[in-house]
C-alpha cells in the first residue's frame, strides 16, 4: 500500500519508519531539503545500529530504507491511500495541507494527523471530504512507543475509524480510540502528574529532588514529574498544559504553573539547554532528596488522587472506555498500573477523603472530585 508522511522531523521520519517496517511504500515529503537529507542520515544511522544489535540483517534493513522515498514534490502522494500529516503544531498551517491532500488524493484514502493538541474538528473544517479526517496521535520517539491514539471528529466515517484500528494493528502498536476533546486521553489525564508535583513544590511541601524520589521509588512511577519535565523540555510541556487549560476553558484543574513558566522565559529547558529543575552536564551538582518516607506517602497520595480523578472525569465525559484509558497511560507514558485499577487498590473512598481534604484545605477548585468517582466510591 502506498502511503505519504508530511514533515521530515523526527515525528514525521519515526512514522515513516513504521510503515515501511509493516511493509508499507513512504513517501515523505517536506519542503524543506536539508530536513530530507537529515532524515535520510538518520534513517540510515537508526538501520545501521539495528543491524549491530541483531533486530534486523543487513539485507531486510536495506528493504524497509528502500520503501521510503524522500521528496519536495507533494505531487509524488498521488495514489496514496493513507497520509499522515506530522508537521509543527499550527491549525492553519495543517488545514493548508489537507486541502491540497483532498484534491490530490484518491476518494477513499484517509487524511490523518498526528497533532497532539489540536481539535481535530477544526482541521477538517472546510475539507472537501471532512469523512476521511482522523488524528492518529503516535508517541515519540514514534517507532519505539507502543501506543496511538486514534482520534475521530464529527464528521469521521466509522469505516475511516475501523480502517485505521486494522492498521495500527498491523504497525505493531497497540491502538486507543478517544474522543475529540483537549489532551485526547493522555495529554488530558497526565496533566495532575506535572501540575500536583509543581503545587506541591509552590507550597513548599518539598524539593524537587524530594518529589521526584517520592514518586519513584514510593509511587512506582519511571520518571519523577520534575525529570521527566525536563526531558520532554519545559517549553513544550508548558505549551501543552497552557493548551488545554485554554481549550477547557480555563477549567482551574488544568492551570498551568508559574514557576515552570518563569523557567521558559529564563531559557531552562532543561536536558536539550543544560538547566531546568535540574542542573546537567560535566560538574553539575547532584539535587539529593529528603527520603522521608511519611512526606513521600503524602506527595504520592495528592498526585495520585488527582490522576485518578482525572480518568474518571473522561471517562464520565465519554472521552474514552475505561480500558482503553488504563491502556493509554501504561503504553503512553509508563504508569506502573491502570489508574482504574489503582484507585481500586487503594480505595475509591481513601481517594475521594484525599480529594475533599485538600479542597478543605486550599479553596483550590482543582481538587473538586468527578461526580462518577463520588459515586463509584460511595460518598
Amino acid at each position: 500500500m502506498k502511503t505519504t508522511v508530511i514533515g521530515a522531523g523526527a515525528m514525521g521520519s519515526g512514522i515513516a519508519q513504521i510503515l515501511a517496517q509493516a511493509g508499507y511504500s513512504v513517501a515523505v515529503y517536506d519542503t524543506k531539503e536539508d530536513m530530507l537529507e537529515r532524515a535520510k542520515t538518520k534513517l540510515k544511522n537508526t538501520f545501521d545500529a539495528l543491524v549491530a544489535k541483531g533486530k534486523f540483517t543487513k539485507e531486510d534493513a536495506q528493504k524497509i530504507i528502500e520503501r521510503i522515498h524522500f521528496t519536495s514534490h507533494l505531487r509524488d502522494a498521488e495514489g496514496s491511500k493513507l497520509a499522515i500529516e506530522a508537521i509543527y503544531e499550527n491549525a492553519d498551517a495543517k488545514r493548508s495541507v489537507f486541502r491540497i491532500l483532498d484534491d490530490l488524493l484518491p476518494k477513499d484514502a484517509v487524511l490523518a494527523t498526528n497533532t497532539s493538541s489540536l481539535s481535530i474538528a477544526s482541521l477538517a473544517a472546510g475539507i472537501q471530504h471532512p469523512e476521511r479526517v482522523i488524528g492518529l496521535h503516535f508517541f515519540n520517539p514514534a517507532p519505539v512507543m507502543p501506543l496511538v491514539e486514534i482520534v475521530p471528529c464529527l464528521a469521521t466515517s466509522p469505516s475511516v475509524v475501523a480502517r485505521c484500528e486494522a492498521w495500527v494493528k498491523e504497525w505493531g502498536k497497540v491502538g486507543v480510540v478517544a474522543k475529540d476533546t483537549p489532551g485526547f486521553i493522555v495529554n488530558r489525564i497526565a496533566r495532575p502528574f506535572y501540575g500536583e508535583a509543581l503545587h506541591l513544590l509552590e507550597e513548599q511541601w518539598a524539593n524537587v529532588a524530594t518529589i521526584d524520589w517520592a514518586l519513584t521509588e514510593i509511587g512506582g512511577f519511571k520518571m519523577g514529574p520534575f525529570a521527566l519535565m525536563d526531558l520532554i523540555g519545559n517549553d513544550v510541556n508548558y505549551a501543552v498544559t497552557e493548551t488545554v487549560w485554554k481549550q477547557f476553558y480555563y477549567d482551574p484543574r488544568f492551570r498551568p504553573s508559574l514557576t515552570q513558566k518563569r523557567l521558559v522565559e529564563a531559557g531552562w529547558l532543561g536536558k536539550k539547554t543544560g538547566r531546568g529543575f535540574y542542573e546537567y552536564g560535566e560538574g553539575a551538582p547532584v539535587a539529593t532528596p529528603t527520603k522521608d518516607v511519611a512526606l513521600a506517602e503524602i506527595i504520592v497520595r495528592r498526585v495520585l488522587a488527582q490522576l485518578i480523578n482525572e480518568a474518571y472525569d473522561a471517562l464520565y465525559r465519554g472521552v474514552a472506555t475505561a480500558e482503553d484509558i488504563d491502556i493509554a497511560l501504561q503504553k503512553g507514558v509508563h504508569y506502573p498500573k491502570g489508574l482504574f485499577l489503582w484507585g481500586k487498590e487503594i480505595g475509591l473512598k481513601n481517594i475521594v477523603n484525599s480529594l475533599d481534604k485538600t479542597f478543605q484545605e486550599t479553596g483550590d477548585m482543582r481538587y473538586r472530585v468527578n461526580p462518577l468517582l463520588r459515586k463509584e466510591a460511595g460518598v
